[in-house]
């Protein structure tokens, strides 16, 4: 099991989890090995733009969801470069990124179980 299957395993068990990821698809808004806060979510609640703790056609990112489509409980993930990753259901999305570098991601808001 890789770090990323490793944290998004407690995430969806309920934890909120602070990890470094690596890799430089989400420059500028996540550098790597920029100290990320990634909360369990509530997928309705969700929206473009949102940083999301997913696992799309095999592979768990953390990556930007680009579309929702609420009526078929899925969402789009995206990189910050504009490669989309794929559609995927709101069973796979476990978490929402809170904070990068100590700083708060903004509209995260009602997105998060208690």
């Amino acid at each position: 099991m890789g770090v990323m299957e490793a944290v998004a395993a407690r995430v969806a068990a309920g934890t909120t989890v602070d990890f470094r990821p690596r890799g430089d698809s989400m420059t500028p808004l996540i550098r790597s090995g920029d100290l990320v806060t990634v909360t369990p979510a509530i997928p309705a609640n969700l929206e473009p733009g949102d940083i999301v703790l997913a696992r799309v056609a095999g592979t768990t990112y953390l990556h930007l969801i680009s579309a929702v489509d609420h009526a078929r409980q899925r969402v789009q993930i995206s990189n910050n470069r504009g490669r989309v990753n794929g559609w995927t259901t709101h069973a796979r999305v476990y978490g929402i990124c809170t904070t990068v570098a100590g700083r708060p991601r903004p509209r995260t808001s009602g997105k998060t179980r208690p």
